[in-house]
């Protein structure tokens, strides 16, 4: 299953364990004979169709499915809106542990702690929960937010964004100076449009009880809370842990757009991986 950011695929794929007893002399000095399943299974070698092997894959499975379901989920990202902390054709594994509700029943035995300003997060796109979107945490419940001139403001105070970029010169009243604005520009939601000003006080945003205000690093080219709204908190289902596959593709970003989902979306890219991977960002944290 493959998951753009909006989407996800991930694949196991178990190596059976080989076990061997020692050997004595006597044997070793006999004739080698094939070991037939009922033999290895007399003799306590494992087979891969007898109890012992069919004990192994049910156990793997139960681990693929436990990692798949609790714990992590796999991401490509297929746009700029978070450079250059994420790049089109990096791959994530996200973590669905650490943002757990805290009431998870998890609770007592895996690491939860609260989301705040700064974090990178994974959530259900509001607009769509059927997409998966990746951005950053600038609003928690309570906080006041404005943008002046492309900087942003919590409140009262400049938040210093080392990780943000400005990808063009040319200024947007409503993007650059948020929530100040005289007229809405048209990739604004519409339902978002209509509930924006019943969230603004003297001029700031003010983040509503259990939900967040998000944006991306890339501020000039990322659709956000700007444009769509808060992000509530059961939308957030984790946050990316670790890049573990980067690919330098041309064709990353037009395919990341197409619906089939694959890791490799054409024979090119598999045959020139040697060349396109971005070694430097694989296993790479997200910060």
């Amino acid at each position: 299953m493959s998951d753009n950011l909006h989407g996800s695929e991930q694949a196991a794929s178990p190596h059976p364990a080989i076990e061997s007893e020692s050997v004595t002399e006597q044997a070793a000095a006999e004739p080698t004979q094939p070991v037939t399943p009922k033999q290895a299974a007399t003799h306590g070698v494992p087979s891969a169709h007898g109890p012992q092997g069919i004990q192994f894959a049910i156990s793997v499975l139960v681990i693929v499915v436990f990692m798949i379901t609790f714990v992590i989920q796999a991401f490509r990202v297929p746009s700029e809106s978070m450079e250059n902390t994420l790049l089109i054709g990096d791959f994530l594994l996200a973590d669905k542990l650490h943002f757990a509700n805290d009431g998870g029943m998890w609770h007592w035995l895996l690491p939860y702690r609260p989301i705040q300003r700064g974090d990178v997060v994974v959530f259900h796109y509001p607009v769509d929960p059927t997409q998966y979107f990746v951005k950053r945490v600038i609003g928690i419940p309570g906080d006041r937010i404005r943008l002046q001139n492309k900087a942003v403001f919590v409140n009262g105070s400049r938040l210093e964004e080392s990780y943000v970029i400005h990808s063009t010169p040319n200024f947007e009243a409503y993007r650059d100076n948020f929530p100040i604005h005289e007229r809405l520009p048209l990739d604004v939601d519409r339902k978002w449009s209509r509930e924006l000003n019943r969230h603004i006080d003297h001029g700031e945003l003010v983040v509503p009880k259990d939900d967040y205000f998000v944006m991306g690093d890339n501020r000039d080219q990322s659709l956000d809370s700007r444009y769509w709204g808060f992000v509530p908190r059961g939308n957030i289902m984790g946050r990316p842990l670790v890049i573990y596959l980067s690919i330098n593709d041309g064709s990353a970003s037009g395919t990341a757009h197409g619906s089939n989902g694959k890791l490799f979306d054409s024979g090119q890219v598999l045959a020139h991986f040697l060349q396109l991977a971005r070694w430097d960002r694989i296993f790479h944290r997200v910060l």
